[in-house]
């Protein structure tokens, strides 16, 4: 009985307590059906091409699907279960299908055009325009515009994409989970950090076995990569790491059978759609304006930051070869040396500062920044979880009125997705009563969970102050989508804003890890409840642009090569083809080269699985934006300035995708964006 679903209750949050396997096939079955009907009853020429008669009605119905369908997204991303994953499967094709079908459905184009074509357009909110303008270019990019004969072929290369994209994921955690190291000799876990240590004994009890287990997920990963004297150790991890989902492992986990299909069917979409390529392609709803504007600005990012990273390099093989005895660095070995030298230049290990970053004092932390700075509050909230481990808050405005929820999911688990995101649950909008449907966040990490106790309490968990960035990361994330003002669905939050510019609020967030004021509010010792010592901060601080050179370097690389992939390279090459433009990228701009049989395109997520596709750049093009937005409070004097902080909120945060992105840029700052913060930030001032 569809009645008795939770995925069709959508009379409040989602069911979570009640949500099983067995419930997506009815309920996006019958969502679907009510869906068509739905777009068939507005295109029967019969409803008026109005907002109020045709595009508040479509909009109203065909959200319960995307409601329902994305908490069986989320169920797949977070809960890997067989279960959840053959559920989700087995609908996507037909969710993709549908999706395919609306973006090419010629009577629902007709109707948007019509609309916007007649003397109402001019009469509605801007808001309201953007999103017409918005479903025109998408009918487009949909192939609305293809001749009938064409449009099932479209339709088909829509949903074998979904397919891949779904199946590239799944391989990756598969092959991740995969995998496991197991440690007998004590000797091998000299330098580790005890909760490294810890939990990895744990893992190894959880399974009846001596020793220690290490993982590739990243809580076990990177310590040892970053602290593991053990060469033999380290080496072991990396190999694995980076051949994950490749020739190297089972055949059925190999990706690159599936990146080489992606790309046909990106190509081919792209020329069905009249497009040189598939970069052209993602870049219509962007705002950058072409692959060439794209590829000038990483290029002459790249330049820029040549020269420190040569400088990095330099001074890390010194280091290594005169204090380490490595005369020559191997790729296990760049963050172990890099460590140790950021340890003898500034006096201080990432271990010594995690200590001081307890998970509960972190979070009071970022909540009462989030409050300074937007005068809104943070408080505890109850909502059915899909996880134990899951919290949910509320924020409220000044009046205690509630302005959105989030639930916060922070510990890795084998059957979640690795990584960090945020995505939505609920968008704001204007319901038909004239009430408001407040927004609700996922935020998502995948830090390493508490382990230990004292005095018979268990401790909370520590977080490396890299963790604490990425928390603050997800959580601008977070706050673009709830603290939107916009009522109109298609551009409220996220929604509607350039790919591009889509980072600015999280890259925005991340400062605020870098303010001593805020620094003394999410910092207690583990042990002594005191706050970081300011004369440690000072040394982290001096260390922020540690290797920064290096570290740019590394982001343009990952972009060049997915810019170049999509615009100049022809998928016929294959996999030898693609390592071939990975080493050519790297020449171009690299410092350091890994070896011949890393296959770090088999696990490049964002743009096979993560909507990053030709869009990776766009990391490096809001930090651009976010960074000189930051630097109005600094010309302020204050990083809570309260008349810039208010602006932040009123021209970039609360209209979401309600207007362009570079307007929005120009109202908070008053001119154009200028690439001299970043550099300034990133200790990479050219004179």
């Amino acid at each position: 009985m569809t009645d008795a679903n939770p995925l069709l209750d959508f009379s409040g949050l989602p069911r979570f307590d009640r949500i099983e396997p067995a419930h997506v096939r009815p309920a996006i079955d019958a969502l679907l059906t009510e869906s068509r009907a739905l777009v068939a009853r507005l295109t029967t020429g019969t409803v008026p091409a109005t907002w109020k008669d045709f595009v508040a009605p479509l909009n109203d119905g065909i959200e319960r699907l995307a409601r329902a369908w994305g908490i069986v997204g989320h169920l797949h991303s977070v809960n890997d279960t067989p279960h959840w994953r053959e559920a989700y499967n087995a609908l996507l094709p037909e969710v993709s299908r549908f999706y395919a079908e609306l973006g090419q459905n010629l009577a629902l184009f007709a109707q948007y055009k019509a609309l916007r074509d007649s003397a109402d357009y001019a009469s509605l909110s801007a808001a309201q325009q953007r999103i017409i303008d918005n479903e025109l270019r998408d009918f487009r990019l949909s192939g609305a515009g293809l001749p009938e004969a064409q449009k099932p072929r479209f339709q088909a290369i829509q949903e074998e994409q979904a397919a891949l994209s779904a199946k590239f994921s799944e391989n990756l955690l598969d092959a991740t989970n995969a995998f496991a190291e197991y440690v007998s000799d004590e000797s091998e876990l000299a330098g580790l950090p005890n909760d490294v240590i810890q939990a990895a004994r744990e893992a190894a009890e959880k399974e009846g076995k001596n020793g220690w287990k290490f993982t590739l997920h990243m809580p076990s990963y990177l310590p040892v990569m970053q602290y593991a004297d053990s060469r033999r150790l380290r080496a072991a991890l990396y190999r694995a790491y980076v051949t994950r989902a490749s020739e190297f492992g089972p055949p059925a986990l190999n990706n690159a059978p599936l990146i080489r299909r992606l790309l046909e069917l990106r190509q081919e979409e792209a020329h069905m759609l009249g497009y040189a390529n598939f970069a052209e392609v993602s870049l219509t709803p962007k705002m950058a304006e072409s692959v060439e504007q794209v590829l000038v600005f990483l290029r002459d990012l790249a330049a820029k930051a040549r020269p420190f990273a040569e400088k990095d390099l330099a001074e890390l093989r010194e280091f290594a070869a005169k204090t380490l005895g490595l005369p020559v660095l191997e790729a296990w070995d760049y963050a172990y040396a890099a460590e140790k030298l950021r340890q003898a230049r500034y006096d201080f290990s990432a271990q010594e500062v995690k200590p001081y970053f307890t998970e509960p004092t972190v979070l009071a932390g970022l909540f009462r920044a989030i409050e300074t700075l937007y005068g809104v509050r943070i408080t505890p909230d109850t909502a059915p979880v899909w996880n134990a481990d899951v919290r949910f808050f509320r924020i409220t405005d000044a009046t205690g009125q509630r302005v959105g929820q989030f639930y916060l999911d922070l510990y890795a688990r084998e059957t979640k997705r690795g990584g960090a995101w945020m995505d939505e649950a609920i968008a704001r909008r204007r319901l038909p009563d004239g009430s408001v449907q407040t927004p609700v966040a996922y935020l998502v990490c995948n830090f390493a969970r508490p382990v230990g106790e004292k005095d018979g309490r268990p401790l909370p968990a520590t977080l490396t102050h890299d963790e604490v960035e990425t928390l603050f990361h997800e959580t601008g994330h977070g706050l673009h989508h709830l603290l939107t003002r916009v009522d109109e669905l298609g551009v409220s939050g996220i929604r509607g804003v350039e790919w591009d510019a889509v980072e600015l609020p999280s890259q925005f967030m991340e400062n605020y890890c870098w303010e001593w004021s805020v620094i003394e509010t999410l910092s207690a010792h583990i042990e002594s409840g005191a706050p970081l010592p300011r004369a440690l901060f000072e040394k982290m601080r001096a260390a922020k642009n540690f290797q920064s050179g290096m570290q740019m370097l590394r982001q343009i690389e990952f972009s060049l090569f997915d810019m170049l992939l999509h615009s100049r390279f022809d998928p016929a090459a294959g996999e030898e083809g693609i390592l071939q433009l990975l080493e050519a990228v790297r020449r171009e701009v690299a410092v350091i080269f890994p070896p011949e049989w890393n296959r770090f395109a088999n696990s490049f997520s964002h743009i096979f699985a993560g909507g990053y596709a030709a869009g990776y750049y766009s990391y490096k093009w809001a930090e651009v934006l976010s960074a000189d937005c930051y630097a109005a409070f600094e010309e302020a004097g204050n990083p809570f300035d309260p008349t810039t902080g208010k602006r932040f909120l009123d021209e970039i945060l609360s209209v979401g995708g309600s207007r362009p992105a570079p307007d929005s840029f120009r109202a908070f700052r008053g001119r154009e964006p200028r690439v001299d913060a970043l550099l300034r930030h990133s200790g990479m001032i050219i004179e």
